[in-house]
C-alpha cells in the first residue's frame, strides 16, 4: 500500500482526487495523511467524500477514515465494472472536480459506464461544465469508444442542484494496467499539442439565472468579452442562455480554436479556454472582461494548452505524449507527483519552453 503526504506541493484536494483515480486504475491501495494541509480548513470536504463513494460503487472499493474533516484516508480498490452510478453532491460542490476521480477509471471498465451527477456546474477554483465539454472533452475522445456529456440543468452556489449526465463506452480493458501502459507507449504519443497554430475562431457560452434576464446579464457578459476579443480579427460567437436554478448566479466560458495548416487536428485539438463567475454586486461587464482577459493571456502566450487544461491533461499524458502550456503551475506539478507515486518517474519538464512530456 502506498503512503502519500497530502501536504506535498500545492497541498490541496487534487492529491486525493488523483490518487483515487490511479488507485482504481492500478489496483493499488493507498494511505494519505495530512490531507489539504495547504488550505484554511484542512481535511476531507464533502466533494472528496462523494469521489470516494462514487469509486466504492464503480470498483467495489473499501475505505477507512472517509469522514468530513478527516485528515487521513485509506483506500483499497476492487475491480472496475460498468454500471450506472448516481451521485448527489447535495450542495454546489463541483461536478467537474468529482469527475477528476471517476473519469479515467470509467474508461477502463468492462462495459459502458453512466454517471448521473447532481451538484455545482460553475464554481470557484473548478472548471465549469461548459469548459469540460468544449475544452477538455475533445482531448478525451481518443481514449474511449464514446463519451457523451449532457448538461441537463445548471447549478450555482450555494444550493447547487445542477444536473449532468455522462456516458462512457470504454475503448480498452486492462487486467494489468501497468503492462497495458507499456504497450500503449509503444504505439506512439496519444497527446501531442505543442504548436498553437492559426487562430480560427473564438466561441463561448454566457449564462445566468432567469431572475437576471430582465437585467440582460448574459448579454452584457457576452458583449463585454466580445469587445475585447475583437482585436484578434477572427469570428467571435458567444451564445447566451437563461435557466431556472436553485440559487441565483451567472458565468461565462470562452474558448479559442486553432488549426494546424488549414484544418483542425481533431485527434490533438488546440483549444484554449477561460471562464469567469458572476457574484452579487459584481457588474456583468466585469465578468465578461475577466474571462476575455484571461483568454487573451493564454492566446498571447503561444502555448497550445492553457494552464488549467495542462493540469487536467497530466493524467492522460501517462499514455505517452507532450504538451506546451502557458504556465506550469504548482497545481500541475503536484498532479505529476501523484501520478508518479503510482507509476514511477515518467514526466520530463522543459522549463524554458514550458513543455511537459512522457
Amino acid at each position: 500500500m502506498l503512503s502519500l503526504d497530502g501536504s506535498y506541493g500545492e497541498g490541496g484536494g487534487q492529491i486525493v482526487r488523483t490518487a483515487l483515480a490511479f488507485s482504481a486504475l492500478t489496483g493499488e491501495g493507498f494511505e494519505v495523511i495530512r490531507i489539504r494541509q495547504g488550505r484554511k480548513q484542512p481535511g476531507l470536504k464533502a466533494q472528496h467524500l462523494h469521489c470516494i463513494k462514487g469509486l466504492e460503487e464503480l470498483c467495489n472499493a473499501k475505505s477507512r477514515y472517509a469522514e468530513l474533516g478527516s485528515d487521513k484516508l485509506i483506500f483499497e480498490p476492487g475491480t472496475i465494472s460498468g454500471k450506472t452510478v448516481s451521485i448527489d453532491i447535495g450542495t454546489a460542490g463541483s461536478i467537474s472536480l468529482l469527475l477528476q476521480s471517476l473519469l479515467l477509471p470509467a474508461m477502463f471498465a468492462d462495459k459502458k459506464v453512466r454517471f448521473r451527477i447532481t451538484g455545482g456546474t460553475s464554481g470557484k477554483w473548478a472548471m465549469p461544465v461548459d469548459y469540460f465539454s468544449n475544452v477538455f472533452m475533445p482531448h478525451l475522445k481518443k481514449f474511449c469508444e464514446k463519451i457523451n456529456v449532457k448538461l441537463l440543468k445548471r447549478g450555482y452556489y450555494p444550493k447547487g442542484g445542477g444536473k449532468v449526465d455522462i456516458e462512457i463506452k470504454p475503448r480498452w480493458s486492462a487486467s494489468n494496467f501497468k503492462d497495458f501502459l507499456i504497450e500503449m507507449k509503444r504505439q506512439g504519443p496519444f497527446v501531442d499539442v505543442v504548436e498553437q497554430g492559426k487562430l480560427l475562431q473564438i466561441k463561448g457560452i454566457s449564462h445566468a439565472s432567469k431572475l437576471l434576464e430582465n437585467s440582460q446579464v448574459a448579454e452584457r457578459q457576452a458583449k463585454a468579452a466580445k469587445v475585447l476579443l475583437s482585436k484578434y480579427m477572427c469570428p467571435v460567437q458567444i451564445q447566451t442562455e437563461y435557466c431556472d436554478t436553485r440559487s441565483t448566479g451567472s458565468g461565462i466560458t470562452l474558448w479559442a480554436i486553432f488549426s494546424k495548416g488549414e484544418e483542425i487536428d481533431f485527434s490533438n485539438p488546440v483549444i484554449l479556454g477561460s471562464d469567469a463567475l458572476g457574484e452579487r454586486g459584481k457588474r456583468a461587464e466585469i465578468v465578461g472582461n475577466e474571462a476575455a482577459e484571461a483568454l487573451m493571456k493564454e492566446i498571447d502566450s503561444k502555448g497550445a494548452v492553457d494552464s488549467h487544461l495542462a493540469d487536467n491533461l497530466v493524467p492522460f499524458l501517462i499514455f505517452g505524449g507532450r504538451l506546451k502550456t502557458s504556465n506550469i503551475t504548482k497545481h500541475c506539478r503536484t498532479n505529476m507527483w501523484v501520478c508518479e507515486q503510482f507509476l514511477g518517474k515518467m514526466f520530463k519538464i522543459d522549463e524554458e519552453n514550458k513543455v511537459i512530456s512522457v
